[in-house]
C-alpha cells in the first residue's frame, strides 16, 4: 500500500479528522503519484488554532533570525532541486526543464525573501513639532490563509509564503489537490530548516471544503489566492463580509504583438514558447498572436511548421517538447474551446484534436494549436482556455494592434516584437497591463519585480519583489514627543 501524505498542524504529521482519503495520478501515464489525507473543515479548525498560538511569538522572534530559517530553506532547495523537479513533472505533467525553472523560482524567492529579514524598511520624516520623532514600520497581520493552484506548485506557493513569513506572520496552506505532494515536500523542507511548530500549518482537501473554510475562518485576517477568476470573486466576496485583506491572481488572455519590421525568427520562438510552454497552462500564456497584416502569412507558416512537428510525451523523456494536461475534464475543457473556435468561423492552422496514439492514450495530451484568421470579438480571442491553443489576430497598423491587446477582460501580461524603439514606447504607455515585455514572449518574470496584472487579473496587490510585503504587512506610524508638553499638530505654533 502506498505511503499516506498528511497533514502538518501546530508542528505534527497527522492524518484528517475523517479519516477519508484522495489519490493522485501522473497525468501522463495514469500511474498512482500517492494517497493524501481529504481535511474538512474541523482540520482547518484546527490549524488555524495553531496558527494563533504560534503567531504570540512567531511576530516577535527577530526578522534576522527568521531570514536565516529561510537561508537554510533555500538551500534545501537548491540541495535538492533534482528530486523536487522530476517529483513534479510525475504530479503535474510539466516537462523536466519546466518543472526545474518552477524549482528555482522557489530557491530565488527563498533567498530574496530571507534577504528581507535585515530589511523590511521603514520611514521616518521631520516633525512639524519641535522635539518630536517620527516613524513608520511594518508589522504582520496574523493568520494568512495560502491557497495555491497547480500549474506552479512550488513556485506560487514560494511567492506567498516565503514574505509572510520574514514578516513575521504564520500562515495555514492549502495546496492544490492536483500538485498535494509539492506542498508536503515544500512544508518538509521548512520543518527540516528550523522553522517552529505552528507556524506553517498543512490542509490538504478540497477547495469546497478546505478552501471555503479558510477564507471563512474568523481568526485568518487576509487570504492570498491564486486561480480562477469564478472561484477569486467568490473569495473576494466573502473576504469582503468579513472584511479580510484578499490578494486574487487569477486569469490572463496574453497578446503577443509582432508588427511588420519585427524579428519573425525572434517571434517564433517567443510565441512557441508563450503559447506552448506548461502545454499553455499558465496565466501567462501567449493565446492571441495580434500580427501586422504584411507579415501574418510569414509568420503563421513558420508557426504551424514548428507546432505541427512538436512531440507530445511523458515530461520525463528527453524528447518530449510538450507534456499532459494535468486532468481529463481540463483536456476537454480545452477541446471544447476549438470546436468553439471552428463553430466561430476561425481557421484551424494545425492541430486541433485530443492526442490518443499509442502511449498517449494513457494520459491527457492535446495538440498544439493554432487558429488563423481570427476575429478579436470571437470566444476564443476573448476567454482564456488555459491551454496549449493560440489565435492569430490580423492588424494593419500599431494603433489597432494596442486596442486589441487592450480589449479583453484581462490585463496580466503582453509583448511587443519590433525593431522600432518608438514603437516599443508606446507600447510600454498605453498597454494596460501589470507586466510587458519587448521583444520576448510573454512569460518569463523574475521574482525581484513586482507579478500581478489589471482588470480581471487581480485587484490590485503585487506577489514578488518587496512589493508583496505591502500585502503581507500593515503600516503602523509612531510618534514620539520628548518636548515634556502637549503638542497639537496643526494647531499649535512652531
Amino acid at each position: 500500500m502506498a505511503d499516506l501524505f498528511k497533514n502538518y498542524v501546530g508542528g505534527r504529521w497527522q492524518e484528517a479528522k475523517g479519516g477519508v482519503t484522495f489519490t493522485r495520478n501522473n497525468p501522463a501515464n495514469g500511474e498512482q503519484v500517492g494517497v493524501f489525507t481529504k481535511s474538512k473543515p474541523e482540520d482547518v479548525d484546527a490549524a488555524v488554532a495553531a496558527a494563533v498560538e504560534a503567531f504570540t511569538s512567531w511576530r516577535l522572534y527577530p526578522a534576522p533570525k527568521r531570514g536565516e530559517i529561510l537561508y537554510r530553506a533555500a538551500q534545501i532547495l537548491l540541495d535538492r532541486k533534482e528530486a523536487l523537479a522530476r517529483e513534479m513533472t510525475e504530479e503535474m505533467g510539466k516537462v523536466l526543464t519546466e518543472a526545474r525553472g518552477d524549482v528555482q523560482e522557489a530557491i530565488d524567492m527563498t533567498f530574496y525573501m530571507a534577504g528581507e529579514g535585515r530589511r523590511q524598511y521603514g520611514q521616518t520624516t521631520p516633525s512639524e513639532m519641535r522635539n518630536k520623532f517620527q516613524m513608520a514600520v511594518r508589522r504582520p497581520l496574523g493568520v494568512c490563509g495560502v491557497v495555491t493552484p497547480w500549474n506552479f506548485p512550488l513556485a506560487i506557493p514560494s511567492w506567498k509564503m516565503m514574505p509572510a513569513l520574514i514578516a513575521g506572520n504564520t500562515i495555514v496552506f492549502k495546496p492544490a489537490s492536483f500538485t498535494s505532494r509539492m506542498g508536503v515536500r515544500l512544508v518538509e523542507i521548512l520543518e527540516e530548516a528550523g522553522l517552529p511548530g505552528g507556524v506553517v500549518n498543512l490542509v490538504m482537501g478540497t477547495g469546497a471544503e478546505v478552501g471555503n473554510a479558510i477564507v471563512a475562518h474568523p481568526d485568518v485576517p487576509l487570504v492570498s489566492f491564486t486561480g480562477s477568476n469564478a472561484t477569486g470573486t467568490t473569495v473576494a466576496v466573502e473576504g469582503a463580509k468579513c472584511n479580510k485583506r484578499v490578494s486574487l491572481e487569477m486569469g490572463g488572455k496574453n497578446a503577443v504583438i509582432v508588427m511588420d519590421d519585427a524579428d519573425l525568427d525572434l517571434a517564433t520562438e517567443g510565441i512557441l514558447w508563450s503559447a506552448f510552454g506548461t502545454s499553455g497552462q499558465r496565466c501567462t500564456a501567449a493565446s492571441r498572436v495580434v500580427v501586422h497584416r504584411s507579415v501574418q502569412r510569414e509568420l503563421a507558416e513558420r508557426l504551424v511548421a514548428r507546432a505541427g512537428g512538436m512531440r507530445l510525451g511523458d515530461g520525463l523523456a528527453d524528447t518530449t517538447d510538450i507534456g499532459p494536461i494535468v486532468s481529463e475534464r481540463q483536456l476537454g475543457r480545452i477541446n471544447d474551446y476549438v470546436k468553439i473556435g471552428q463553430g466561430e468561423g476561425a481557421r484551424l492552422a494545425v492541430g486541433g484534436g485530443i492526442a490518443r496514439d499509442g502511449e498517449l492514450g494513457r494520459g491527457f495530451f492535446h495538440q498544439p494549436t493554432i487558429f488563423d484568421e481570427v476575429d478579436p470579438r470571437m470566444r476564443i480571442a476573448q476567454e482564456e482556455i488555459f491551454g496549449p491553443v493560440t489565435a492569430l489576430i490580423p492588424v494593419e497598423t500599431l494603433d489597432e494592434a494596442i486596442d486589441v491587446a487592450n480589449g479583453v477582460g484581462f490585463g496580466l501580461s503582453a509583448s511587443i516584437f519590433t525593431a522600432d524603439v518608438n514603437r516599443a514606447f508606446r507600447a510600454m504607455q498605453d498597454i494596460d497591463t501589470g507586466i510587458l515585455y519587448v521583444n520576448a514572449g510573454t512569460t518569463g518574470a523574475e521574482i525581484h519585480l513586482p507579478f500581478g496584472g489589471t482588470k480581471g487579473t487581480g485587484n490590485g496587490h503585487r506577489e514578488a519583489g518587496t512589493a508583496a510585503l505591502d500585502f503581507f504587512t500593515e503600516w503602523q506610524s509612531i510618534y514620539v514627543d520628548y518636548s515634556g508638553k502637549l503638542q497639537r499638530a496643526q494647531i499649535d505654533p512652531v
